[in-house]
């Protein structure tokens, strides 16, 4: 069975990156190699693997992932701090801004 993995990089000037996988450790390598100079993590490494999230189904994780990307940073370090019930409250505090 395959896994995807949607997951988040802290980039060195402290930005976040959010992408999909079905190799993790692969993928990792390959940021941490600079291999894509089209890559947005190319001019910001090292890079820190800070949030990983397991699916069994690929359209579950596209759109979890798509989910993510459009998200704020607070509600990312929500989750990467492991605080999901935050996300509520911050999606009411977004609105009401």
């Amino acid at each position: 069975m395959n896994h995807y993995h949607v997951y988040i990089l802290r980039c060195s000037d402290g930005t976040y990156y959010t992408g999909i996988t079905n190799n993790i450790e692969r993928r990792l390598i390959e940021h941490q190699s600079g291999e894509n100079p089209g890559c947005y993590t190319y001019k910001r490494l090292p890079v820190q693997l800070v949030f990983n999230e397991v699916f069994n189904d690929v359209n579950q994780a596209i759109v979890f992932e798509k989910q993510v990307k459009g998200w704020r940073r607070e509600k990312k370090e929500a989750i990467i701090n492991g605080k999901w019930d935050l996300l509520p409250e911050l999606a009411k505090t977004f609105k009401n801004k």
